[in-house]
């Protein structure tokens, strides 16, 4: 596996990969953070793409990624990453809204913790999944990273608060 870091608002985020596709997406602190195993090999240049939609969205010009992605966990965690990658730039939605999406309206807690497990946080976006009574829940890179990104979303003008999943 490949690894680089790349210096972002949130502090140096680190990307790892396979040639296929990204893997891995870390923060800098909290449970989110990601190390580099002793097997994986510095490489920034495999990240180049990556790098540049990264730093085009935190500048507030992308607001979907174009990456090849190679997201792991069972496969409820998995079905739950599809619908994170479906919520719309700008917008939010809860836990609910995600379990209703997957036709498993009891599963909230579930998918809390599917959210919790996503290894590739902002690309697949679990920021914009907030709670019930719309206020922050837990975020791998700490609820000040989720609140600025949820932020720099909002500045595009397209910022709804709250989404209905099952239309």
């Amino acid at each position: 596996m490949n690894y680089c870091y790349l210096d972002s608002p949130l502090g140096e985020l680190l990307l790892a990969g396979v040639e296929e596709g990204l893997v891995y997406i870390g923060f800098p602190e909290g449970k989110g953070k990601v190390a580099p195993a002793n097997d994986w090999t510095l490489q920034e240049a495999s990240f180049a793409e990556a790098s540049r939609q990264f730093g085009e969205y935190f500048a507030g010009n992308r607001v979907e990624f174009d990456l090849s992605l190679l997201p792991h966990g069972t496969p409820f965690q998995l079905e739950v990453l599809g619908a994170l990658a479906n919520i719309p730039y700008g917008k939010t939605c809860t836990y609910k809204d995600i379990a209703i999406s997957i036709g498993r309206e009891k599963a909230v807690r579930a998918v809390g913790a599917a959210n919790g497990r996503n290894p590739l946080p902002i690309v697949i976006p679990c920021h914009r999944v907030i709670g019930a009574d719309g206020s922050l829940t837990g975020f791998g890179g700490g609820l000040a990273a989720k609140k600025f990104l949820l932020e720099l979303e909002s500045r595009r003008g397209q910022g709804q608060l709250a989404m209905d999943l099952s239309d």
